[in-house]
């Protein structure tokens, strides 16, 4: 139940004021003073503080001052016989929501205490979002033991202090790219303001340059009205740009003004606009060969490469695949209601030899199948089936993979593990061949055999 302190050094005042709060359902506690008051404050929370601003020793306005040192965040009311804009506007100024002017009617105080209380809420709500923000996004959230995982936070955490800083975050699809990104913002002193997404790689060639700077009406066919861009949006926060690669020829050249002065114009307009914004951007593909290829201009590449994160592919992550799958098992069998989160030596061992083309994204939906899998939330071998691989000894002897009791197409199966090994040789077919024991050139056959374009 939402609780209101009434402060004034008039008993009456209090009085009458607890008898017409506490018809409407609110609890009230009384002061007689600001010293009382601060006390009071510092032991319990209140959803709304009424002060009288005329006190002897400490006014309210002396009051409120030290209210916003103790909680920045605590809703203030004055109570006074001297209503006045003065007033009203110096309050406003040390952060007091409104005033009420002495003497009171019982519905005009009421309403305007509903109406305040309703922002007392919000402002609590927020409080509470900041703070489930806070520990969502906390570096030590980050499960991950191995080397390259631990000095990739480290260096994270270093870079998030410095907030005008360029990121650049290179790694697989599924590694967590954006997730690290919203960590940096959320460890920043932006944390407060906005973190906006943008994946170049799902926006038009046509409609990129409209996303990041906006357009005015009438700038093109279909343009009824303003818009503001992303940058503009996300002006004192953050932006993070995507699949940087796939940013069109054409707006690069926009993107690198806009990192070198941080100000560009609105497609169809003249006026010079300025943001401050912090660019962190993320690919998983190799930069380096496109500038080499003309794809990628080399002078933009070396404005966002200004401090580079690589994330390890998990299959580089050592005993962090049995870590991540722990926290995803008790997470889903929280979820499901499933009382023995559990993975088997077994089961670890499984998930431990099995590549994760697809990293944690994949690893966290392969968790989750095998939850539903198990009727109790313990995950063994037969829930990892799907996975098709089987530790030495276990299932099907020293064989490394496990046939489905349903079966399997033979070159589905040729298809995937060459799949498998051009993502893990990141495209190179010499050293995708290798890691099948292949000739580069049995393997160009095997390719065309399986319909390159397929893979």
């Amino acid at each position: 139940m939402s609780r209101i302190l009434i402060v004034d050094d008039e008993e009456k005042i209090r009085h009458i004021l607890q008898l017409m709060l506490e018809r409407q359902g609110y609890q009230t506690a009384q002061a007689a003073n600001g010293e009382e008051a601060l006390q009071l404050i510092k032991k319990y929370n209140y959803s709304l503080v009424i002060t009288d601003l005329k006190m002897p020793k400490m006014d309210g306005m002396t009051l409120l001052q030290e209210i916003k040192k103790i909680d920045p965040d605590c809703p203030v009311l004055i109570l006074t016989a001297y209503g006045s804009v003065e007033t009203a506007h110096k309050a406003g100024l040390e952060g007091a929501l409104g005033y009420i002017t002495k003497p009171f009617e019982e519905k005009d105080t009421i309403n305007m205490v509903r109406t305040y209380m309703r922002v007392s809420e919000a402002v609590e709500e927020n409080r509470i979002y900041r703070e489930e923000l806070a520990k969502l996004y906390d570096f030590s959230n980050i499960i991950g033991k191995s080397q390259n995982m631990l000095y990739t936070i480290a260096s994270a955490g270093e870079v998030a202090k410095s907030p005008y800083t360029t990121v650049f975050i290179t790694g697989e699809s599924g590694t967590g790219k954006e997730l690290l990104a919203r960590i940096i913002h959320h460890n920043s002193s932006r944390k407060g303001k906005r973190f906006i997404a943008i994946n170049c790689a799902a926006i038009p060639s046509t409609l990129i340059e409209s996303e990041l700077f906006g357009h005015e009406k009438g700038a093109f066919t279909g343009a009824d009205k303003q818009k503001k861009g992303k940058f503009e949006v996300a002006n004192e926060g953050t932006a993070f740009l995507d699949e940087i690669g796939d940013l069109s020829l054409e707006a690069q050249p926009k993107v690198l003004r806009f990192l070198q002065e941080r100000e560009f114009e609105r497609v169809g307009g003249t006026e010079t606009i300025k943001s401050d914004v912090r660019v962190i951007c993320a690919t998983n593909q190799e930069l380096e060969p496109l500038v080499g290829k003309g794809a990628f201009r080399q002078d933009l590449y070396y404005r966002i490469n200004v401090f580079p994160l690589q994330l390890p592919p998990l299959r580089e992550r050592g005993n962090d695949i049995v870590y991540l799958a722990e926290h995803f098992v008790q997470r889903f069998c929280l979820a499901m209601g499933k009382p023995s989160p559990r993975i088997t030596d077994e089961a670890q061992r499984v998930f431990k030899k099995y590549s994760w083309p697809g990293n944690v994204r994949e690893l966290e939906n392969a968790v989750e199948r095998a939850v539903i899998l198990s009727p109790d939330g313990t995950i063994t071998l037969e829930n990892l089936r799907f996975l098709g691989v089987a530790p030495a000894g276990v299932a099907g002897g020293d064989a490394p993979y496990l046939l489905p009791e349903e079966g399997i197409s033979l070159e589905d199966m040729e298809r995937e593990i060459v799949r498998q090994s051009l993502l893990k040789a990141n495209k190179n077919q010499t050293a995708a061949a290798k890691l099948l024991g292949l000739t580069r050139g049995k393997f160009r056959s095997l390719l065309k055999q399986l319909k390159e374009t397929d893979l």
